[in-house]
């Protein structure tokens, strides 16, 4: 696992951090990890942000008590986008390497093969002890992240760390490098014919991952092939204009933000949306986003047909074409689109029509 002494790396690392919170005390501990060159998980580990306990990943015992804890703060974010919401693990279904959570507030979509480090972690905010469940990609990336609330069970959470306790609670982590993403191929290699056609015979927005995997095509790559008879490119800045509007209609959006390991969904109004700095926000009681509006390079409205009629969403991708948020009008199965949401994207595409994009 490395040496821990005196003089050795970990030795080393958790002075370099001592001395950045010095310098920048309000630096949060991913860009933290990022400006000293390791991941956010091994940063955790040095066991310099509160007490650290590192937890058997036994998913199958963990999920379904999360319930117990009762309310909570589920985080799951990407590179630029956080996604926070307030409530109950309620409906925890589990099926293999994939997990639901079903409940009106944390509407999860979990990919447990991505779950590889699991974390308890006890902070001292100011007197106050903040309690919360870590979970880390073998990259040492974060997966999700569960923040107990003030009316939160802590029997149940210390009951759960005591169970699951990790053997190995060493401050060092075998993480793996974390693999670039595999270039496109190019658009001449494309059955862009083959793909329209599977595309207008789409019966369910989940199926359009396989549609891409079956024609070996990037996600922007489809959006550009597609044309404009299913994806029109529209302005960077669509996302704040889009949430601005549907706050001020009161019309109820689904958000969607993920990573690898975890898909978070936000469905019901949005109230406060409120830019700062580069960043754009909505700032509800039970609901906070937070996207780096300067990351998003491109920004579609895509229509996928379905069996209860078309579904149109607005997509935000960064430079690396890696996807940053999603936003549909709400919807259930077997329910048609709202006609103000589309009415909302049709107008989008009026009004801020992207100039080009490039291939």
């Amino acid at each position: 696992m490395g040496r821990t002494g005196e003089g050795s790396p970990l030795a080393a690392l958790r002075e370099r951090w001592v001395a950045l919170r010095e310098s920048e005390p309000r630096m949060r501990i991913r860009d933290a990890a990022d400006k000293l060159g390791v991941s956010e998980a091994e940063l955790l580990a040095t066991g310099l942000n509160g007490e650290l306990v590192r937890l058997e990943p036994r998913l199958d015992v963990l999920l379904p008590r999360l319930e117990s804890l009762g309310r909570v703060m589920a985080l799951t974010r990407n590179a630029s986008a956080v996604h926070e919401k307030k409530g109950i693990y309620r409906k925890v279904e589990l099926h293999g390497a994939r997990a639901l959570v079903l409940d009106e507030d944390i509407d999860l979509r979990l990919f447990l093969s991505r779950w590889c480090f699991v974390f308890a972690l006890r902070e001292d905010l100011s007197g106050t002890v903040r309690r919360s469940f870590q979970v880390f990609d073998a990259a040492g990336t974060a997966v999700h992240k569960i923040y107990l609330q003030d009316d939160a069970n802590v029997a149940a959470f210390e009951g759960l760390v005591r169970e699951l306790q990790h053997e190995d609670q060493s401050h060092v982590l075998d993480v793996v490098p974390v693999s670039p993403p595999a270039e496109p191929r190019p658009d001449s290699e494309i059955d862009a014919l083959g793909l329209k056609a599977g595309w207008r015979a789409l019966q369910d927005t989940h199926e359009f991952f396989a549609l891409l995997g079956k024609f070996k095509v990037a996600r922007t790559q489809a959006l550009r092939l597609a044309g404009t008879e299913f994806a029109k490119p529209v302005t960077p800045d669509s996302l704040g204009w889009t949430l601005e509007r549907a706050a001020a209609s009161e019309l109820p959006i689904m958000v969607f933000v993920g990573n690898p390991g975890a898909i978070q969904i936000h469905t019901g109004p949005v109230r406060t949306v409120r830019p700062m700095g580069p960043w754009m926000n909505v700032m509800d009681p039970g609901f906070n986003l937070h996207v780096r509006a300067d990351h998003v390079h491109t920004a579609w409205v895509v229509r996928k047909p379905t069996r209860d009629g078309d579904v149109t969403s607005l997509e935000l991708f960064d430079k690396a074409g890696e996807n940053i948020a999603l936003l549909f009008g709400k919807r259930k199965p077997g329910e048609l689109e709202s006609p103000a949401w589309r009415t909302l994207m049709e107008e989008l595409v009026r009004t801020l029509p992207a100039v080009e994009v490039a291939s």
